[in-house]
């Protein structure tokens, strides 16, 4: 382990030097490629891409998020425990290093992943490697821990999110679509859940699969690939070789149905749709990504509706929030279309997404087909050049797939997407049962049916 001298020393040179012009983390050229290298070290999985700059972010990617927890809340209290005291070090001292050497912890969790990583200075790699290393094989999961900070802090973010009639939609719809799995909540709503289930015993054995070497990858942007294979060789050599629980992997099923939930705090109306998986995966379809960029509701320019099919329907209804996405996962997707805002405004929209998308199965312009794809394809190279979302599905899809997340790759899948091929989805979308959540004032939000949808 590196000593709290060697750290003390190293942050003292920092001040001293602080003064001269910084060339800190570019000794080395880099590529400045978007495309990761891929690796293994003794049984664990790795990939990183180089580039210039002075900071690195580094990342366990595990297939622990709410899809495979084992007991409701679990997922997120074994996010809120990461950082905590170790075998090595305390809480205490782990916050006191990290700002000694300046930089930012990174935690939290998604429907399919825990996320546990760091930003800082290219050149403390070896320690930050070391850290993620205590953290998956030698935190202590004890008890008055989880009673006086995990759970407290549970229970505010379930209070915060049940106050968010959109969220609470977007919950319905997933549960609505994959019951369980995928359907499963972020953010579990129940105290009792918190109670019953969050105990150290439970985290700590839904750690114990959730950090070993078949469950998750190391993926790390701004770093020489040799370095980053050395130091988690070398660090890397307690964690768990075989997983101690069974982290289910069944293939996601798309059911569809409606739900209607009273709320007093706002009016959210959600549509989903069967979509595509994520690049890795084996159901990845582009041409969701250029359907849900034409439907859009949102504009990616100042002071105009945009082009999108969806901003022109609600013209009639210029505070009416109105967004199409496409959420993609491992081996399933959603194409969801979301509408917040008052009631009346949403009974009076809603029928126009459904008429919108009618009315794309049948034809499309070229121009609006051309924007689409352009909007589509940047909004993907966008989003990969991202370190958060590139770090998370480069692992998720290392683990679940063996290859990481190539954006040269999904950038020539949206150039071979063709008008027909949207047409397509589109039709299929209107063939297969909806997803369908209403959420706020129920007399006045419309049922799928009365807007037109299968359910």
């Amino acid at each position: 382990m590196i000593s709290r001298a060697a750290i003390q020393r190293q942050a003292q040179r920092a001040l001293r030097q602080s003064w001269q012009p910084s060339t800190r983390g570019y000794a080395s050229p880099a590529s400045g490629s978007l495309a990761y290298q891929q690796g293994d070290a003794n049984g664990i999985k790795y990939a990183s891409r180089d580039y210039a700059g002075p900071v690195t972010t580094l990342a366990l990617v595990s297939k622990a998020g709410t899809r495979h927890q084992i007991l409701p809340g679990v997922a997120e209290g074994l996010e809120r425990y990461a950082f905590r005291s170790t075998e090595r070090r305390s809480t205490l001292r782990i916050q006191r290093e990290s700002e000694l050497l300046g930089s930012e912890l990174l935690r939290y969790h998604t429907r399919e992943n825990l996320v546990v990583g760091a930003k800082f200075l290219r050149d403390d790699l070896p320690y930050f490697v070391e850290l993620l290393a205590e953290v998956a094989s030698q935190t202590k999961y004890q008890q008055h821990i989880v009673n006086e900070e995990i759970i407290p802090l549970m229970e505010l973010n379930a209070k915060l999110r049940l106050a968010n009639t959109l969220a609470i939609a977007q919950e319905s719809v997933h549960s609505l679509a994959f019951h369980r799995g995928l359907g499963a909540p972020l953010h579990p709503t129940s105290t009792n859940l918190y109670k019953n289930y969050v105990t150290a015993d439970a985290l700590a054995e839904y750690a114990g699969g959730a950090y070993a070497k078949p469950n998750f990858a190391i993926v790390a942007n701004g770093v020489d690939h040799g370095e980053l294979s050395k130091w988690v060789g070398e660090f890397f050599t307690d964690v768990p070789a075989q997983s101690a629980i069974d982290i289910k992997s069944e293939q996601s099923k798309y059911y569809g149905g409606e739900e209607r939930i009273a709320h007093a705090s706002g009016n959210s109306l959600v549509i989903a749709f069967p979509g595509s998986s994520s690049p890795t995966g084996s159901f990845y379809k582009p041409e969701v990504a250029v359907l849900a960029a034409l439907l859009g509701g949102e504009t990616s320019i100042k002071w105009a509706s945009g082009f999108s099919l969806l901003s022109k329907a609600a013209e009639q209804t210029p505070l009416l929030q109105v967004s199409t996405k496409s959420n993609i996962y491992t081996d399933a997707g959603l194409l969801v279309t979301s509408l917040n805002g008052t009631a009346s405004d949403i009974r009076a929209t809603a029928p126009k997404v459904v008429e919108t998308l009618k009315a794309v199965a049948q034809n499309i312009s070229e121009e609006e087909f051309n924007k689409a794809k352009a909007l589509a394809k940047f909004k993907e190279l966008e989003f990969a050049s991202g370190t958060q979302a590139a770090i998370e599905y480069t692992g998720a899809g290392l683990t679940r797939d063996g290859k990481p997340y190539q954006i040269n790759e999904v950038a020539s899948s949206i150039d071979g997407v063709t008008a027909d091929k949207v047409k397509q989805v589109a039709k299929e979308a209107l063939e297969n049962k909806a997803s369908v959540s209403a959420v706020g004032d129920l007399f006045a939000l419309p049922y799928a049916e009365e807007i037109g949808l299968k359910v």
